[in-house]
């Protein structure tokens, strides 16, 4: 097991107060709802932290892009928890986390958000009888440490969801997906900076292709709920994914392809896979073919559902669920 800067635990078995915490990967943006739109996708984070006496931090970390991860006070899924103990008025504790990625990084299926929506739930976990945390208690935090809600929104309460700013509080919405609605996503080997792909950015779009996006983003909820057959109309957009075609230039060729073969195909997240939001499974086999003859680059498909649940919390000690969405 890793140590961090601070000294090591004893080994064993997990002690009273320790939880169980599992997360979803998402997908932000879907197109044209930029900044605001999310999607809860069923890929899963999943972790075990316990407080520690006198500052101990010990960090196991295995799976997707474990070999990536801080095992020290950086780590983020601590530095999350810190900052809710800091922000209700309780000592930092120390910490072990023992942590089993399955969200691919920097592929633009909110791995940071995952990570921060961890910490958040482990520390309402571990609060649990010291402090009472609300939804909006978990969003405000989770926000405050990711910078943005769009990714950490669907993390914590799983599902569609619309996320806004309101004097400048994190606000968010859950909305229900058709079950028509059927996920695709196409990982690359290649990996994305977020803070890159948002630096190719104007600071100023034309009055048109703002009113596009936005009657873009009102079709796609109708289509994501109601009406599977209106996605390839709602997912296209002109406020970000132009922008970044130049810096991902396989990501928009993909994108593209599918898109002229009538598949809702967007950039999800900051990139660069691509998410397809298909209007029905079997059609999704089909977007597996066209992406084969489209591209030279390997794509590795994951056929996923909508996860509806969200980040979930358990005692151990317990086995009981303290929090689901």
């Amino acid at each position: 097991m890793a140590q961090g800067s601070r000294p090591g635990a004893a080994a064993g078995g997990w002690g009273e107060g320790a939880v169980a915490i599992r997360v979803p990967a998402t997908s932000a943006n879907l197109g044209p709802g930029f900044d605001t739109l999310g999607l809860a996708l069923s890929i899963y984070d999943e972790l075990t932290v316990e407080e520690l006496p006198g500052g101990e931090l010990r960090i196991d970390v295995s799976g997707t892009g474990a070999e990536s991860i801080a095992r020290d006070e950086s780590n983020l899924v601590a530095r999350s928890i810190w900052h809710v103990f800091e922000a209700v008025g309780i000592d930092a504790p120390g910490l072990r986390i023992d942590a089993r990625n399955g969200i691919p990084h920097g592929r633009g299926l909110g791995s940071s958000g995952a990570a921060v929506a961890a910490g958040v739930l482990a520390a309402k976990g571990l609060l649990a009888g010291r402090a009472e945390l609300s939804d909006t208690d978990l969003l405000r935090y989770a926000t405050e440490l990711e910078g943005h809600p769009d990714n950490v929104a669907p993390a914590l309460f799983g599902g569609l969801t619309i996320a806004w700013l309101e004097n400048g509080v994190p606000q968010h919405k859950k909305l229900l997906v058709h079950r028509g609605v059927s996920p695709l996503v196409f990982v690359p080997e290649t990996t994305m900076s977020t803070s890159a792909a948002r630096g190719l950015q104007p600071s100023q779009v034309p009055h048109a292709d703002a009113v596009f996006n936005v009657s873009r983003s009102a079709l796609l909820i109708a289509a994501l709920m109601q009406s599977p057959e209106l996605l390839l109309s709602a997912t296209d957009d002109k406020l970000h994914q132009t922008y970044r075609a130049e810096a991902m230039p396989e990501t928009h060729r993909l994108v593209q392809a599918l898109r002229a073969e009538g598949f809702a195909a967007v950039v999800s997240g900051a990139g660069p896979s691509v998410l397809v939001l298909a209007d029905g499974p079997g059609r999704r086999l089909e977007a597996v073919e066209v992406a084969r003859r489209a591209v030279d680059t390997a794509w590795e498909p994951l056929m996923l559902a909508v996860d509806f649940k969200g980040g979930t919390v358990r005692d151990i000690a317990e086995g009981a669920l303290e929090h689901e969405f």
